[in-house]
């Protein structure tokens, strides 16, 4: 199939795909010990499954959830990287995650929080699909593999989360992530760890910059960890 066809493809499956991701922003990217946003806090319109791609409500106009055009960008741009890293049926479990990555990546940018109740359809998603790919291949064993990386991957993200320097969310980010990652390797899985460091760091410089150049305080400056684990994640596979 020509590439630009693949490509036109993936884009539209984004778009297609954006509006429920919107929806799903917009109630989850509420902080911790809130109820989740089931309503517009404007005009009490419910939020439904789709949200149109302006980022406000479709009642009152005002802004409700992520900015315009924004997810609808990233899910595009997320879905032609899995048609290019696409090389068997471990696919689906990709795509299952690149498409809760880009609602967990908006969520935590803006709330600074990973919901489990994203975390956890992400992880059980790509396990059961993972399951499907490797008795589709008849590879039973690269299941242990990815259980041993998700597990690795998992508990060095835990004991951050003990110490404080994560939050509770990204544990079970880190066992879904590092089950898809096992798929390709231990060599993948670390290249994308080093990938999610490499990015935050070079993240968290630009906006120490910018607050200096504005004279601004940054000390305490607050890095959203999830949406580079996430872009580290896919970096790795499509760099592999």
């Amino acid at each position: 199939m020509p590439v630009v066809a693949v490509v036109a493809g993936a884009v539209l499956v984004g778009l297609l795909l954006a509006p429920a991701l919107r929806a799903l922003v917009a109630r989850c990217a509420v902080p911790e010990g809130e109820s989740w946003c089931e309503a517009c806090p404007l005009c009490g319109r419910p939020v439904g499954r789709l949200l149109p791609p302006t980022g406000r409500c479709p009642g009152c106009r005002g802004r409700l959830g992520a900015g315009a055009g924004a997810v609808e960008a990233v899910a595009a741009a997320v879905a032609v990287a899995v048609a290019y890293a696409a090389d068997g049926p471990q696919t689906a479990a990709l795509a299952w995650a690149g498409a809760f990555g880009v609602a967990l990546g908006f969520t935590d940018a803006r709330v600074r929080r990973l919901p489990y109740r994203l975390t956890v359809p992400l992880l059980a998603g790509v396990a059961a699909l993972l399951a499907v790919a490797a008795l589709a291949e008849g590879r039973p064993g690269v299941l242990l593999r990815c259980l041993l990386v998700a597990l690795a991957v998992g508990a060095l993200l835990e004991v951050a989360v003990q110490i404080g320097a994560l939050g509770p969310g990204d544990s079970p980010l880190g066992l879904a992530l590092g089950g898809l990652l096992g798929w390709y390797g231990w060599r993948v899985a670390i290249g994308g760890l080093v990938a999610a460091v490499v990015l935050a760091g070079l993240w968290g410089t630009m906006r120490v910059a910018a607050l200096l150049v504005r004279r601004r305080p940054w000390r305490g400056l607050d890095v959203p960890v999830g949406p580079f684990l996430l872009l580290g994640a896919l970096t790795a596979v499509l760099a592999r």
